[in-house]
């Protein structure tokens, strides 16, 4: 961790990233924190152990190793503190029951992340909590739609799939004007391109599977809170038992290190060929914030100070020219996730939803842009046009 020299010093983002959560002098000089693999706690005699009185007492309530990657993101999200889950939906689904009860509304954002609509319309209707879909671009209009008994207001900036844009700020100030609380699941953009904390959310969830982890081989889920809804949080955290191995966490804390180069490049990568993709034929239409063509595009400059890699393509026709594609393509692979240093592509699936979705003039294709060379994954998306062209 730096030492600042005071609180007006501003360190650029790659200095936070690189030095965050951990400080070498804490561990005999060590540039990376120990991992620490641990159930069972020690306590030097009866009356600590009786009174709890030493930092760490079990596992499950932290370790050294897994409070450095907590250290970490809360200084890159501005947080009170964060919890680490062992996924990115676990991420989801834990505030959601920490903070709502039978009798409860939460408005759930329509284009949110599929699993999320599938926790929501199974065990949160179950458990006697009320649940409503709203248009992501709503914005201040979400006030039409509180209810006396509405707790929380779910966001997803831009939107899964089909990457709507939010106006989190308006959504916010309606929210806790009616004592709502204001989650968004803001791992497209990171907190480097969007911090959700600065902007009225109260608490915000990443997948860190996702750019924080950034080599597809770890599960992990962080969320990180205001100074109000922290204790809550953490409450339900500890109640449910939930945590992640040392291994996993240092990973993830590694990962951290090199996101902010990792980002740069999947973003330049993603914007260009977004950018080439408008010029092709058989595409319909490209669905990237940061082109001048989204229809988001002017909320996403004002918010926004980068973008991910992930972004979406309306190619002509069906699920035929959909698989056409895929199945030509050499580079891409054919898998869920992303985040990571390849490149990936899915045929995405919007029947589920209830109000977005509905009306995109073919097959949409979510391109997740890895680290390889922009010319090379140009060359497989043309061999996987001209596939879906030939039908």
């Amino acid at each position: 961790m730096v030492k600042q020299a005071g609180s007006e010093t501003k360190l650029g983002i790659n200095t936070r990233l690189a030095h965050g959560g951990y400080d070498p002098r804490d561990y005999h000089g060590f540039v990376n924190p120990p991992v620490v693999h641990a159930s069972t706690v020690l306590f030097p005699d009866a009356q600590t152990m009786a009174g709890h009185k030493q930092k760490y007492t079990y596992a499950t309530h932290g370790t050294p190793t897994t409070d450095a990657l907590c250290r970490a993101i809360d200084e890159l999200e501005g947080a009170a503190g964060t919890v680490l889950v062992p996924s990115g939906l676990a991420a989801v689904t834990v505030p959601l029951l920490a903070f709502l009860s039978p009798g409860d509304h939460l408005l759930m954002v329509d284009s949110c992340y599929g699993n999320t609509r599938h926790f929501c319309n199974t065990m949160l209707r179950r458990l006697g909590i009320e649940v409503d879909y709203y248009d992501p671009l709503v914005g201040a209009g979400i006030e039409r739609l509180i209810k006396p008994n509405t707790r929380v207001i779910f966001t997803e900036s831009p939107g899964s799939n089909t990457f709507e844009i939010q106006d989190i700020p308006a959504i916010a100030e309606k929210a806790h004007a009616a004592d709502a609380i204001v989650m968004m699941d803001n791992t497209w953009a990171t907190p480097i391109y969007f911090k959700a904390l600065a902007y009225g959310v109260d608490i915000s969830i990443h997948a860190a599977t996702k750019y924080p982890a950034g080599h597809s081989d770890i599960l992990m889920g962080t969320i990180s809170a205001n100074e109000k809804c922290f204790r809550t949080l953490d409450a339900a955290h500890s109640a449910l038992g939930l945590c992640v191995s040392g291994d996993d966490a240092y990973q993830v804390l590694r990962g951290l290190r090199t996101m902010g180069v990792r980002m740069e490049r999947h973003g330049d990568n993603a914007l260009e060929i977004a950018q080439w993709l408008e010029t092709q034929d058989g595409v319909i239409e490209v669905l990237h914030p940061g082109l001048e063509s989204h229809a988001g595009h002017s909320l996403f400059k004002r918010d926004f100070c980068g973008a991910g890699g992930v972004f979406s393509v309306v190619i002509g026709g069906g699920t035929e020219q959909a698989h056409a594609f895929l199945n030509a393509l050499r580079i891409f692979g054919l898998g869920y996730s992303w985040g990571g240093y390849e490149s990936l592509a899915v045929h995405v699936q919007l029947a589920a939803r209830e109000i977005t979705g509905k009306n995109y003039a073919g097959a949409v294709i979510r391109l997740q842009i890895g680290l390889e060379d922009k010319k090379d994954l140009i060359a497989d998306i043309k061999n996987g046009l001209a596939a879906a062209n030939a039908i």
